[in-house]
């Protein structure tokens, strides 16, 4: 599919402050495919830790890269992740994953194979709302619209340590909030892709806004770009 034919919708910002609950609302109201790109990092990171390599040690981690098999579907709204034929959507997700992402992440040569993995996938879809933490600046540059999203730190660790007790993971909040910091100052001062607003994306405050609130926005904003490009 041509790039000119395809609408390309990203959402980039901080870990916790809700991007891909108000990806999938905003693609389910576009009837657009959504993509999670951390799951593709998650995906890496976990690779690397069931073959016994250190995530740290990403010369290796890329040698592994080069053997597994990784595939991303989207189905029900969900980025499920195979690893050599094998669901890991749910194994991804777990805390100590998510402490070693920040590796994989700073690795110019993975990051560079993973963002043409995020490329390869858009290819092939008429729409695409994806989101992470360098969609609009590395990813996709000239996408249809590009939205960053903030919220108060602690607020952020709140609502990432409620999603991780519903999903049965141990952990205090206390925890959450150290990893988050940790992983912000990794996101924005690494040298490849760091985690900053394209300079023509729309901002947007999620602290007190409802996710229903801020999808409505961005919905509003989509649409009138589209007819506008159409005019």
């Amino acid at each position: 599919m041509k790039q000119k034919d395809r609408i390309i919708i990203t959402i980039d910002g901080p870990a916790g402050v809700g991007k891909s609950t108000v990806a999938r609302m905003l693609a389910r109201r576009l009837d657009a495919v959504f993509l999670d790109t951390g799951a593709m990092y998650r995906a890496v990171t976990l690779a690397a830790v069931e073959h016994g390599i250190d995530p740290a040690d990403t010369s290796k981690a890329q040698t592994l890269f080069d053997l597994c098999r990784f595939e991303f579907r989207s189905e029900n709204e969900t980025t499920k992740v195979f690893i050599d034929g094998q669901d890991k959507t749910a194994a991804i997700r777990d805390p100590k994953i998510t402490e070693q992402i920040k590796y994989i992440a700073s690795a110019p040569s993975l990051r560079g194979k993973l963002v043409q993995m995020q490329q390869d996938f858009a290819a092939g879809c008429r729409r695409i709302v994806t989101e992470g933490r360098d969609q609009g600046t590395v990813a996709f540059p000239d996408a249809n619209v590009k939205f960053f999203i903030t919220a108060d730190a602690e607020e952020r660790a709140r609502r990432r340590h409620r999603d991780l007790t519903v999903a049965g993971k141990d952990i205090s909040l206390e925890a959450v909030f150290a990893q988050q910091q940790a992983r912000d100052a990794s996101d924005e001062n690494r040298v490849v892709g760091p985690l900053k607003p394209a300079e023509d994306a729309v901002m947007i405050d999620a602290t007190i806004p409802t996710a229903e609130q801020i999808v409505d926005k961005m919905e509003t904003i989509v649409r009138k770009r589209l007819r506008a490009g159409k005019n």
